[in-house]
């Protein structure tokens, strides 16, 4: 089950990296979070969990990431941006779930 998780994380990873930055949102924060960084984190993190476990503090900064999600995704209201954030908010989630499988 944690393989065709793995799978499916890969990818969403690829889809997401083909999908242009939504204009206008490089410099802009969004709920106290910049847009551009959680973009990053996004990357950053489910590309580490693609490579295996991640520690305790980074797990807690995915978790962090997808309560950040909770917040900003409201509050946009670009389409595209909305679209792209939303894909990057399923990345960090499905990426979640893996590591608490891995605990198992």
């Amino acid at each position: 089950m944690i393989q065709e998780k793995l799978d499916a994380l890969s990818q969403m990873m690829d889809e997401y990296r083909t999908m242009p930055f939504p204009a206008g949102f490089r410099g802009l924060a969004i709920e106290d979070q910049d847009m551009v960084m959680l973009d990053a984190d996004t990357a950053g993190y489910a590309s580490r969990v693609l490579k295996g476990p991640l520690t305790e503090p980074s797990r807690g900064g995915l978790m962090r990431l997808v309560g950040a999600f909770k917040k900003v995704l409201p509050a946009i209201s670009d389409d595209y941006a909305t679209k792209f954030y939303t894909h990057a908010r399923d990345v960090v989630v499905l990426a979640a779930e893996i590591e608490a499988l891995r605990d198992q």
